[in-house]
């Protein structure tokens, strides 16, 4: 694995989900994820992180989205400009908070829709943080399971899809040891692919 991967999963055409131990603004990647709340208000956490070195043009055109569209519901996405860094745009997942209900499902389908837009952009690469799993306060081993199955859904789904490269990329601390679990649990000593879309086929 690379340095400061905590686990990866490959999957064919040359597509694969990691997640790392990392700085989601330093990353590599066509675009990042923002866990975003309903309004797209960026005030604390990695929204306020993204905001801040994004600069105005991400906040102008996120209070336009929601002038003309709404709050953007929980498990939707939505796409701005990602003004002065070096991603071709920023995708906003509204995650759940605890308490909501289905928090799981919510947050799997959340990210299941961040993918969607960077593929309906044809873009190749995306990282995402630690969705829900903040101030949201969803559990972190429900955290880790979405967005375990979120990638492994998505990949099943999208074979031949632009999207290739999803990375998870969280701060060190307790979430580490959770998706490490995940991962390596839906490798099951076999065939990543195989493995895991056989452990979350959905009953």
């Amino acid at each position: 694995m690379a340095a400061g991967e905590i686990g990866r999963l490959d999957f064919p055409g040359d597509r694969s989900f990691a997640a790392a131990i990392g700085d989601l603004l330093g990353e590599k990647a066509d675009c990042i994820v923002n866990a975003a709340n309903g309004m797209l208000a960026h005030g604390g956490g990695v929204a306020a992180a993204i905001s801040r070195a994004a600069g105005p043009a991400l906040d102008e055109e996120g209070r336009r989205i929601i002038r003309e569209h709404g709050p953007v519901p929980v498990g939707e996405a939505v796409v701005t400009t990602a003004g002065r860094l070096p991603f071709k745009g920023v995708v906003h997942a509204v995650g759940p908070r605890m308490g909501e209900g289905d928090e799981g499902q919510k947050l799997k389908r959340a990210l299941l829709s961040a993918f969607a837009r960077a593929e309906e952009r044809e873009w190749e690469s995306l990282s995402f943080p630690a969705v829900s799993s903040g101030i949201f306060a969803v559990p972190l081993d429900v955290c880790a399971k979405a967005y375990v199955k979120a990638a492994v859904e998505f990949f099943g789904k999208n074979p031949g899809g632009s999207l290739k490269t999803i990375r998870l990329v969280v701060f060190d601390g307790p979430i580490v040891g959770h998706v490490k679990r995940e991962i390596e649990a839906a490798m099951g000593g076999r065939d990543a692919s195989r493995s895991s879309a056989s452990r979350f086929e959905e009953p």
